[in-house]
């Protein structure tokens, strides 16, 4: 199961998504674990894409400080948009891409500290 939160016409759906397996539609035995936040060392903590897709929009910067669940960048897959929001409050360390970038699912976005 992997969770996801996109967006629709302005409002924010949170998901959950069971990878299956498309020749079977079984669970496929190859499915990778939802996505944590890594454990901060004290220098920050990254704050990976959810998912693969474009850099649409960043709504903060570097120095700002955010609230736990705030929206922080835009990315677009699939013609969907989907909103990176804050995982926990702190101040923004460093944003590591810009609109029109191409992010992997995974890829560190910016650091929160």
């Amino acid at each position: 199961m992997r969770k996801f939160r996109i967006t629709i016409e302005g409002k924010a759906y949170d998901v959950t998504v069971e990878e299956l397996d498309t020749a079977s539609g079984t669970v496929a035995s190859t499915a990778r674990p939802a996505l944590s936040a890594p454990v901060s060392n004290g220098s920050g903590e990254p704050v990976p894409a959810q998912i693969a897709g474009t850099v649409v929009r960043i709504d903060v910067a570097e120095g700002q400080h955010v609230e736990a669940g705030a929206a922080l960048l835009v990315l677009e897959a699939m013609k969907m948009n989907a909103t990176v929001s804050a995982p926990r409050s702190g101040t923004v360390r460093d944003v590591r891409v810009k609109p029109g970038d191409s992010v992997e699912e995974g890829q560190a976005l910016l650091t929160l500290e």
